[in-house]
């Protein structure tokens, strides 16, 4: 377990090193003037013209050499300071603070409905191989993976906003704004954990371990409770862990579709602005999640695998 979270750590230090260099490097290699994309982004496009985005390069050092400005963000980073918008003046953490936190609960939506829709319905049909219920949950799922999220997105809007009225088609501030983002997000992981729930318990089942199981007397529902469901749990976290990036590139989409006020839709404007500080410690938070998400992942596996437990006794 230790030399599992020693491994996180390097990961995580990778991470702020790709993530920023990367996300510097494109953002200087983009076309157009970044001293005006700014001073639009602080005075709005019909108030900006070439003083205005003069003064800007000046008091913000934009003709400095690229190597300087990313060695000053890199040490800044040692100090846990990923610096200061450049179109607010606010620290970049302060900027990102609140959207991450209607990110987090967007995600967290999205899972919980997804592990509601796919795993209990992949277990019933990896009970039943080959039934009705595998055969169409087999041709739903491959319909809903192959739709991308802002096609799945569009769908949901027009029937349940437009055509039924049910719900908004976009906004903030009510939980029923919440359902359709993450019902769209929720969708597409619950067609694949679906089949990994599926295909991990045909697994349990065929093997000869619960096929023993069921010779010394056991009835159905006790091998599933008791064993079947613990061993089927294993693989279905590991996808969901390996999912984890799924998710966090459907919030970017989602978020900008719905208009949710998360990081996603805060990194779009971001961009559009040229804010590389409010981009890189933006960027630099997803990632960092998402080696937080798997080290929490590869935990779980460990309290859920029996053969772990058994090794250690």
């Amino acid at each position: 377990m230790m030399r599992m979270l020693g491994y996180r750590l390097l990961q995580a230090g990778l991470v702020a090193l790709l993530v920023g260099g990367l996300t510097f490097v494109m953002m200087r290699s983009l076309p157009g003037d970044s001293a005006y994309r700014i001073a639009a982004g602080r005075y709005g496009y019909d108030h900006v013209d070439a003083a205005a985005a003069s003064a800007v390069q000046q008091e913000l050092g934009l003709d400095r050499p690229a190597w300087q400005a990313l060695a000053d963000w890199f040490i800044e980073l040692l100090r846990f300071n990923p610096g200061n918008s450049l179109v607010s003046g606010a620290p970049v953490m302060q900027e990102i603070g609140h959207q991450l936190g209607q990110s987090l609960l967007l995600a967290a939506a999205a899972l919980l409905l997804s592990l509601l829709l796919g795993p209990p319905l992949g277990l019933i049909a990896g009970l039943f191989p080959g039934g009705k219920l595998d055969r169409m949950l087999l041709a739903i799922s491959t319909a809903l993976r192959a739709l991308p999220h802002f096609v799945l997105g569009l769908i949901l809007v027009l029937v349940f906003a437009l055509g039924l009225g049910f719900l908004p088609a976009a906004g903030y501030g009510d939980a029923e704004h919440l359902l359709l983002p993450a019902l769209t997000l929720a969708l597409g992981l619950a067609a694949v954990s679906s089949r990994v729930a599926r295909n991990a318990m045909r697994q349990v089942t065929d093997s000869d371990w619960y096929h023993f199981g069921r010779s010394k007397g056991l009835n159905e529902r006790t091998l599933f409770w008791r064993h079947g469901l613990r061993n089927a749990s294993v693989p279905l976290v590991t996808y969901l862990s390996v999912q984890f990036i799924y998710l966090i590139e459907g919030v970017i989409v989602v978020e900008t579709l719905f208009a949710w006020p998360g990081i996603g839709h805060a990194l779009v404007h971001a961009i559009f602005a040229r804010d590389v500080p409010v981009i890189q410690g933006t960027a630099l938070i997803m990632g960092l999640l998402f080696v937080l998400l798997n080290a929490l992942s590869d935990g779980l596996c460990y309290w859920l695998d029996p053969r772990r437990h058994n090794h250690d006794k």
